[in-house]
């Protein structure tokens, strides 16, 4: 046992996803796929009388980590610090959960496996209705396909080999819980046709076009985040709405080329971990 703990978790953008309840949230999840950042969330827990939630200094309530806590039995105070914009896209609540487990799990000597712990975190997730699949694909980083819902236990995941600049611009935020306690059947068609179409050809630019046609048939694109998609295609570059929020992505300098001044990340290829030294 160890009296503080820290884990990354990278920010994760969907480009697209279908929803697939179970009874058992570990079981439940999506298919489709998603774009691991090098822009993450930094998770810090240490034991605490009063546990509690903490994001970028300020106290929060977050149910999928307050979940985490409670399958692990642990008191502990978890603070994140991240620079990505929460209710955007990003997987925000995802990463605090699998960083919570994490370094929950180092902190009071579970002992539980990494699948073990990214089932925690996904089904806590899930219970919260914060999302469906980002945990997943945290976990795995790079561009991850997810072939099955669930978590490790039920899934297959792929990859797309990619190493590529990220640009985004966010314009707002959008309620994942209200997205998914609709009728998801539209979405979920859409996203198994995308799902089929990259794995078909697993390339970025088959996954961006795919992303695009998702955002169109789910009815999830807005006019605010076409205009500027549209705006990058028109600049030769290639972009996409992330998945749950009014965020466009683009690959390489494509919000640039085309006169915006987006924020600048990376494919990040290793996955949520542990991170060593002095915190």
């Amino acid at each position: 046992m160890t009296n503080v703990a820290q884990a990354f978790v990278p920010g994760h953008i969907t480009g697209f996803f279908t929803s697939n309840p179970d009874p058992d949230p570990t079981k439940a999840g999506s298919r489709g796929g998603g774009v691991a950042l090098t822009e993450g969330v930094t998770v810090t827990a240490r034991p605490a009388d009063d546990p509690q939630v903490v994001l970028n200094g300020d106290q929060i309530e977050m149910a999928a980590v307050e979940r985490v806590l409670k399958a692990l039995d642990a008191g502990a105070a978890v603070r994140g610090v991240t620079d990505l914009p929460l209710g955007s896209g990003f997987g925000v609540s995802g990463a605090m959960a699998l960083g919570a487990a994490l370094s929950v799990n180092e902190v009071f000597d579970r002992r539980l496996s990494a699948n073990e712990l990214i089932t925690v975190a996904h089904g806590a997730e899930v219970q919260a209705g914060t999302g469906l699949g980002d945990v997943v694909g945290q976990a795995r980083g790079g561009v991850s396909l997810r072939l099955d819902p669930g978590g490790p236990q039920d899934n297959t995941i792929d990859e797309i080999p990619a190493r590529r600049r990220v640009e985004y611009h966010t314009i707002g935020e959008l309620e994942t819980a209200d997205v998914l306690d609709g009728n998801t059947e539209p979405l979920s068609e859409a996203g198994t046709e995308a799902l089929s179409t990259v794995v078909g050809e697993p390339t970025m630019s088959t996954f961006m076009r795919a992303s695009r046609k998702f955002s169109r048939e789910s009815a999830l694109l807005t006019q605010d985040v076409r205009d500027v998609i549209q705006d990058v295609i028109n600049a030769d570059g290639t972009a996409a709405m992330a998945m749950l929020g009014k965020t466009v992505f683009a690959l390489d300098h494509g919000l640039s080329d085309a006169g915006y001044d987006p924020e600048v990340t990376a494919i990040d290829p290793g996955g949520a971990r542990l991170k060593a030294g002095e915190y």
